[in-house]
């Protein structure tokens, strides 16, 4: 296969798990086009060995992902992609308690010494203005307190390119996420690069 020619006998794989949403979960989206099939791929293109694990859940909000965190991401997990609080915006959830949860998360995650990217959202929502901005404020200070490698918005890719959604306007069709992952390429070769610095 061309895109693993690049990648040496004697690598580690590196094991990455997404735990998120529908919006990593894939529904709707063909086998072999979803986000963890095509991240992994193009890791694999760059000559980066690694297994892309899917555990997004539909519907999930960050306090349900919290509840099945040590099901979704088992021990010998290198990274963690975490993409959730979509949901908890969406449905007016209140920031604080949507933080308790992810800032629970996170502590889990660093107590195994397992790398995180936590990715924010800018999913459409009728709330005012300061609503949305108290959720973006609460997934970048996460990031800084604990120490994990951010990136902003999830979705950013794809939410405004009608062309690159669903019908229901929310969730990238194959070629929105085909975006997200261009996009969000560099961030996850600097999150293998830090698993690699840790000391297991």
């Amino acid at each position: 296969m061309v895109a693993t020619s690049r990648v040496r006998a004697d690598d580690k794989i590196t094991k990455i798990v997404v735990l998120g949403d529908s919006l990593t979960a894939g529904s709707g989206i063909p086998a072999g086009h979803r986000f963890t099939e095509q991240l992994e791929f193009a890791l694999r293109a760059k000559g980066q060995l690694a297994a892309v694990i899917n555990a997004g859940v539909g519907g999930d909000t960050a306090a349900r992902g919290l509840a099945r965190l040590n099901r979704s991401v088992p021990d010998d997990t290198d990274a963690v992609i975490l993409e959730l609080g979509a949901n908890d915006m969406l449905r007016g959830g209140d920031p604080t308690v949507t933080r308790t949860a992810l800032a629970e998360i996170l502590r889990n995650l660093e107590a195994r010494r397992i790398a995180v990217l936590l990715c924010g959202a800018r999913t459409r929502t009728t709330f005012r203005d300061e609503y949305k901005n108290a959720f973006a404020a609460m997934f970048s200070g996460l990031a800084s307190e604990h120490n994990v490698l951010f990136y902003p918005a999830f979705d950013d890719a794809f939410v405004d390119d009608a062309q690159l959604k669903l019908l229901d306007g929310l969730h990238p069709n194959a070629a929105g996420i085909k975006a997200l992952v261009t996009r969000i390429l560099p961030n996850v070769e600097t999150l293998i690069d830090r698993t690699r610095r840790k000391v297991r």
